[in-house]
C-alpha cells in the first residue's frame, strides 16, 4: 500500500460502464485535409469504464469486476484483456450491433493531445435486463461511467444501479467522461442524477461546465454542495479536492512527458477509488490518482501494462 493508506472497507470494486475497441493513430502536426498524413496506428481494448476497473486492479484492488456490453465480433478478446489485467469481467455479448469503436488521433507535439471518434456500438446498449441486484453481492463500491447516461436503455441501467446501491447502503461514484456529450445530454439531466451519488470525479472542464462558473476551485466547491465528495480532475494541474461545499484542497500533479493522454483520467479515477477501498483520505487518494495519471500519458492506449508487456 502507498503512505497514507490503512486498512480500509473489504469488499469489491463493481465497475459498470463501456467496453470499446481503440483504434489509436499518433500522427505529429495537423492532419493533412484530402491526402495522405503518416501516423503509427494500433489496436489496443478500451473504453472508460472498462480503463478505470483495469487501472484500479493495477494499483491494488484485490476484487475488481465490471458489467459492461460487447459485440460478439469482439467478445473473447475483451475477456481475455480483461483476465489478464486482473479484472473479473461480466460481458453481455449483443447479437446484433458490433462492439463499440473509438479512433483516437493523438497529436505527438509536447501535449500529445488527442480527438476521439465514436462508435459506441453495442456498449451503450446496455439496459435494466442486464442488470441484477446480486451483483453488488460484496461489492463495497460502486462506480458508474458516466457515457451511461447519454442513451436512454443504459441510463435506464445506471437508475436501476443506482437505487440498488443507495438500498444496499453501497457508495455511488460517476466519471461525467465527455464535456462534449454532456452538452448533449443536458447539464439540468446530469445534475439530476447526481443528487444520488457519494462521490464525483469530474475533469475541469466539465465541473466548469456543470456550474457555469469559470474557476474550476468555485466549480468543484458548488458540486460539493451537491454531492458529499468532488474530485475535479486537472490534467498537468493535478486534482482539486472538494468536501461539502468547502474550499477544495490542492494535489499537484505528478510530472511526466506525454506520449499519449488517452485514459488519462480514467487512470486517475480507477488509482483513487482502489486507493479509497483500502483506507485513504480523498486527497491521498487523489495523490495516488495523480501518479496513475502520469504513469498512463508516458505510454500508448488507456490501459495499464500488462505484466511482461512492452509498450
Amino acid at each position: 500500500m502507498g503512505q497514507g493508506v490503512t486498512a480500509g472497507r473489504s469488499g469489491a470494486l463493481l465497475v459498470v460502464g463501456d467496453v470499446v475497441t481503440d483504434v489509436i493513430a499518433r500522427h505529429r502536426g495537423p492532419l493533412a485535409a484530402g491526402t495522405d498524413t503518416a501516423a503509427v496506428i494500433r489496436r489496443l481494448p478500451g473504453g472508460a469504464g472498462a480503463n478505470v476497473a483495469c487501472w484500479a486492479a493495477h494499483t491494488g484492488c484485490a476484487d475488481v469486476r465490471l458489467l459492461g456490453r460487447v459485440g460478439a465480433d469482439a467478445a473473447a478478446w475483451h475477456e481475455r484483456e480483461l483476465v489478464a489485467a486482473g479484472v473479473r469481467p461480466r460481458l453481455v455479448v449483443d447479437r446484433e450491433a458490433a462492439t463499440g469503436t473509438v479512433i483516437c488521433l493523438v497529436d505527438t507535439g509536447a501535449a500529445a493531445e488527442r480527438t476521439f471518434l465514436t462508435d459506441s456500438g453495442a456498449s451503450l446498449r446496455l439496459g435494466p435486463a442486464d442488470w441484477s441486484d446480486a451483483l453488488l453481492d460484496g461489492v463495497a463500491r460502486l462506480h458508474l461511467s458516466g457515457y451511461l447516461l447519454f442513451t436512454e436503455s443504459s441510463r435506464a441501467l445506471a437508475e436501476t444501479a443506482l437505487a440498488a446501491a443507495r438500498a444496499r447502503g453501497v457508495p455511488v461514484s460517476l466519471d461525467p467522461a465527455s464535456a462534449g456529450f454532456l452538452v448533449e445530454l443536458g447539464v439540468d439531466r446530469l445534475l439530476a442524477f447526481a443528487e444520488g451519488l457519494d462521490v464525483l470525479l469530474p475533469s475541469r472542464d466539465e465541473a466548469c461546465l456543470l456550474t457555469g462558473l469559470p474557476d474550476p476551485a468555485d466549480a468543484a466547491a458548488k458540486l460539493s454542495r451537491l454531492v458529499p465528495l468532488v474530485v475535479a480532475k486537472a490534467g498537468a494541474d493535478g486534482a482539486l479536492v472538494a468536501r461539502s461545499g468547502t474550499a477544495p484542497a490542492r494535489v499537484p500533479a505528478v510530472p511526466a512527458e506525454p506520449r499519449d493522454t488517452t485514459g488519462a483520467g480514467d487512470a486517475f479515477t480507477g488509482a483513487f477509488l482502489a486507493a479509497l477501498l483500502a483506507g485513504a483520505a480523498p486527497e491521498e487518494a487523489a495523490a495516488r490518482g495523480c501518479r496513475a495519471g502520469a504513469e498512463a500519458v508516458g505510454q500508448v492506449g488507456g490501459r495499464p501494462p500488462l505484466p511482461g508487456d512492452g509498450d
